[in-house]
């Protein structure tokens, strides 16, 4: 496991959960994300925008550690990341979702959420081939978990539907519950919207303001939806050809020109994007 940085314990004392500094990463000639840097502090929802490809899905997969930064540091809790195999980030409770659904389509709503706990079983061989009283116990409190996820996000009519037969949006929903089930503090968020119709979007934010206050879980989010954003975002990180362009709340970088120019371009979107940013913010910056 990774050595704490001086600059990483700073923040870990000063409520900042995750840091990036001058983060880049290369792929041949193309320069993804070009020194971007930016603080998740404890708590809030902060997100991640800009037009496709921009850079924002990378700095995702940096911090999952699927990439490794050309240049810069990723900490996280006071850790550095970089020194983290892959596999050991959801045991450090970071946990993702991804655009393109990543389910097990043959199991069902339950055995999905269950897999979710799997970073927190305890118990060995000899413990799980002869299903001792230790394993039992962990089986319990593995079911206690998942079930406190599906009241949460209202999944309880699906809990034994098998995953291939049911709706998209639910499913986006069971690929959330199967997150919360590590019980992550980061939980990054690609595009949870995409795809969803108006009321499972409205129902999205509803979750995303319940998965903070209830269960105290910071988030770090990709979003195109600029509603969604304003909805539940405390601050916002545009980005444009892999660089920073604007950070602060909602309002303040929806109306940033450069923003309106990179991310929107029409008249039409333009005049959008005023409205969206006029009506009532539901994040606190």
């Amino acid at each position: 496991m990774s050595v704490p940085s001086a600059h990483a314990n700073a923040n870990a004392d000063a409520g900042v959960l995750l840091s990036a500094r001058e983060l880049s990463v290369r792929f041949g000639g193309v320069l993804a994300v070009n020194k971007v840097s930016f603080d998740v502090k404890r708590g809030e929802v902060f997100t991640l925008i800009g037009p496709n490809g921009a850079g924002k899905t990378t700095v995702f997969n940096l911090i999952s550690r699927l990439y490794t930064p050309t240049t810069g540091s990723i900490t996280y809790d006071g850790r550095l990341l970089a020194t983290c195999a892959p596999h050991e980030i959801a045991a450090l409770g970071i946990a993702r979702t991804f655009q393109n659904i990543e389910l097990f389509e043959n199991a069902s709503v339950l055995q999905n959420l269950l897999i979710g706990r799997h970073t927190h079983r305890r118990t060995g061989l000899f413990s799980e081939l002869f299903f001792t009283a230790r394993t039992r116990a962990a089986e319990i409190a593995a079911r206690e978990k998942v079930e406190q996820v599906i009241d949460l996000l209202d999944l309880q009519h699906h809990r034994d539907s098998v995953v291939a037969g049911l709706p998209y949006g639910v499913r986006k929903v069971v690929e959330l519950a199967r997150a919360l089930c590590t019980e992550p503090k980061l939980l990054l968020l690609d595009e949870p919207s995409s795809g969803l119709n108006v009321e499972e979007t409205d129902d999205m934010a509803f979750w995303i303001d319940d998965i903070r206050a209830e269960l105290g879980v910071t988030v770090l989010m990709v979003e195109h939806d600029m509603a969604l954003v304003s909805k539940v975002s405390d601050r916002v990180l545009a980005m444009n050809q892999g660089e920073v362009l604007a950070m602060g709340t909602p309002r303040e970088v929806q109306t940033h020109p450069g923003v309106i120019e990179a991310y929107l371009g029409s008249t039409d979107d333009v005049a959008s994007l005023r409205r969206t940013a006029a009506a009532p913010q539901g994040g606190t910056a």
